[in-house]
């Protein structure tokens, strides 16, 4: 009889932790209550029931005086609020990947963006996700049914949806519904979600099915980690989904040379050794030890009595467990240490300590001092467990990149063929960053930021192809956001603000005020006409500007630049009153008169009555254009904008037989309209 344990069968990191929490709590006199099962398993929910846990249906019916655990699968947002609000004394035992699933929905979804979920929509962890929805949210379990949801709901091609699963759906119809989406919606924000326990754990339940004659599942039947498990393994062979060791017992071995066994997250290492403790019972029965029958675990074969590889197969079962060990004395090629509440010796190789071959443990550690260790095998024979402090470091940096929302820091190392990404140092780990996660602005250049020291977050993690996946530009934004809102908390017309050109168009130049742009239209730039934003700013001038209006639905600014007193109309206030002698440049001549600037913005009238004492039929008889000539401001209206020059009131009156006589004196003509700058534009917030 050949039995196959699989290596993945037991308690996932969450349902651990979880676990762990409740029973620590317990053991410590705490009175607890559980919102809802912590796990789906029946018979550690019996006994915790047994040591006094409630579990309760809902928030309203807790006791003030028990702490609160919210179960691995979560709860709705709103419970949270509630348990917030009454002051509960909770733990949120929510699993981690669970936990991430919320954020991605609560920060990506919005009213007119819908999410679409994969999942048991009676699940509490759906239950749960669609809380954190803002708007719209379908549930489908099969691509039959996203194929019915296409079929009945018109969603936006350009900006359709965002497509999350649940943490234990189904990697085969995941993949099935992913490829069918990707046809379809080009634009579709597709999220992986599904743990990366729950892929192995599938993964390596399908290869047992494919080689036993019989699968036997253990765990409990309400629980969708386990029922994923029964319906991966279906096609292959005869599966039984089992809780207990008794169930056994309905089972026919007859005829069967092969069973693989494997156990949901929720399925303590009790149970499992239970059942494969009475299997040996009942294999015993129907072929006889003394008949060399075989048992192989999950790590060798070789031809021994059943009852011996079914000890191996049990001792097994405590490989790859954490614990904690005191170190009590050296050898020549090991660390002695000593694990509380267990009778072996314990022992960690010196090659088993760090992943650092410089590191000499005997100069590092001393008598007394603790460790962190996994347990690579136990040894009931020898009374030994051979331990590593290796592997503990290198899975605990694994699972903490698994459920970590951090932000990190590492040094840029190298860059991918093409230009593809970026290669980072962090924490022993190599993270890949796509290009498109790299930069802040498409600007940017990867070749800069080698050698530089980058902060990140972790969007992927492939623990089997060991595989990091980082997002610089989700850093960026995160921060960019904090200043974007306390910018516009404090921004109000009329605020002045320091700030760097940071690009130029041929209406306006681009302002960044500190992680938020404005813009100068052109007409701002200049009391006088500009062709171009150029002719006063460039790209990267510091310049000081002012808020002339706020769109605060659009997120847009528009910036004033001209300072008043730079206004040629103030400067001639100034500087130039009524019976002012100036110098001025004719600038134009019309039938009426010549236009003369005065300062630069300022052009003033000089009447073809005013210009000469004597009779001339045109302005151009006497003067023309770029002449410099003396006149007197007559007349200054600020409210018009309109001067009047005279030329003559500066000049010796003729003798009295020298006068001639001229016509009478004509109105003042009106000055030229002056063609205006293009409306003003209310400048955006660009990258």
């Amino acid at each position: 009889m050949q039995i196959t344990l699989a290596k993945t069968a037991g308690f996932c990191f969450g349902v651990n932790r979880a676990v762990t929490m409740l029973y620590d709590l317990v053991n410590d006199g705490v009175k607890v209550s559980t919102l809802g099962p912590i796990i789906h398993n029946p018979q550690v929910i019996s006994d915790l029931e047994s040591r006094g846990v409630k579990i309760l249906e809902s928030a309203e019916s807790a006791s003030p005086d028990a702490k609160i655990v919210i179960r691995t699968h979560g709860v709705e947002k709103d419970v949270l609020s509630f348990c917030e609000e009454k002051h509960f004394d909770y733990i949120d035992a929510t699993c981690p990947f669970v936990k991430k699933i919320h954020k991605i929905v609560n920060e990506n979804s919005k009213p007119d963006l819908p999410v679409l979920i994969a999942g048991d929509k009676n699940h509490p962890e759906v239950v749960g996700i669609k809380s954190y929805c803002k708007g719209k949210c379908y549930v489908f379990n099969s691509a039959a049914e996203l194929d019915s949801i296409f079929n009945n709901v018109d969603f936006d091609e350009k900006n359709p949806f965002i497509v999350v699963s649940q943490t234990t759906f189904s990697t085969k119809e995941w993949e099935k519904c992913v490829k069918k989406i990707k046809i379809l919606y080009t634009n579709a924000f597709i999220f992986d979600t599904i743990c990366n326990a729950t892929e192995e754990r599938q993964a390596e339940a399908l290869l047992l099915s494919q080689k036993n004659d019989i699968m036997i599942i253990i765990g409990g039947r309400t629980s969708s980690n386990t029922a994923k498990l029964k319906a991966v393994c279906e096609p292959n062979c005869p599966t039984y989904l089992i809780e207990t060791a008794k169930e056994l017992l309905d089972i026919d071995f007859c005829g069967v040379n092969s069973i693989g066994v494997t156990a949901g997250a929720s399925t303590p290492d009790g149970i499992i050794k239970e059942v494969l403790k009475t299997m040996s019972e009942i294999l015993e029965n129907v072929n006889p030890i003394d008949e060399s029958v075989n048992a192989v675990s999950s790590e060798k074969e070789e031809t021994a009595g059943f009852a011996e590889m079914l000890e191996e197969s049990l001792n097994n079962m405590s490989s790859d467990q954490n614990v904690v060990g005191t170190v009590v004395g050296f050898t020549a090629t090991e660390i002695q240490v000593e694990i509380a509440g267990r009778k072996h010796a314990g022992y960690v190789p010196f090659d088993e300590y760090s992943d650092d071959p410089s590191a000499d443990p005997k100069a590092e550690l001393k008598i007394g001092d603790e460790l962190k260790l996994r347990i690579m095998k136990t040894n009931d024979m020898e009374g030994t467990i051979k331990l590593s402090k290796r592997l503990y470091d290198r899975g605990a940096v694994w699972e903490s990149l698994e459920a970590d929302d951090a932000v990190h820091e590492g040094v840029v190392t190298g860059i991918a063929g093409d230009n593809k990404g970026l290669f980072v140092q962090s924490g022993g780990i190599k993270v890949f960053i796509p290009a498109s996660l790299a930069k802040a602005r498409r600007s940017d250049s990867l070749e800069d930021m080698l050698k530089t020291k980058v902060e990140f977050k972790i969007i992927e993690v492939n623990k089997q192809r060991r595989k990091v996946v980082g997002s610089i530009r989700e850093v960026v934004a995160a921060k960019r956001k904090e200043v974007e809102d306390a910018f516009w908390a404090n921004v109000a017309v009329g605020n002045v603000y320091t700030g760097t050109v940071r690009s130029l168009t041929n209406y306006g130049a681009f302002v960044d005020l500190g992680g938020v742009d404005g813009m100068i239209h052109i007409s701002e730039l200049s009391w006088t006409r500009i062709k171009h934003p150029s002719e006063i700013v460039k790209v990267g001038d510091t310049v000081e500007v002012y808020v002339k209006e706020l769109d605060r639905e659009n997120k847009k600014i528009s910036l004033g630049y001209k300072k008043v007193e730079d206004n040629p109309w103030e400067i001639l206030r100034r500087d130039y009153p009524v019976d002012s002698e100036v110098e001025c440049q004719v600038v134009s001549l019309t039938s009426f008169g010549a236009f003369a600037r005065i300062i630069p913005g300022v052009d003033g009238l000089i009447h073809i009555s005013q210009i000469s004492y004597k009779h001339i039929g045109t302005p151009a008889e006497a003067l023309k254009v770029g002449d410099v000539v003396k006149a007197k401001i007559m007349e200054i209206d600020f409210d018009k904008k309109r001067v009047s020059l005279s030329i003559k009131a500066l000049l010796d009156p003729p003798a009295a037989e020298e006068a001639v006589e001229a016509p009478a004196e004509e109105p003042v003509a009106e000055e030229a309209p002056v063609e205006e700058a293009p409306a003003e534009e209310t400048a955006s917030v660009e990258e």
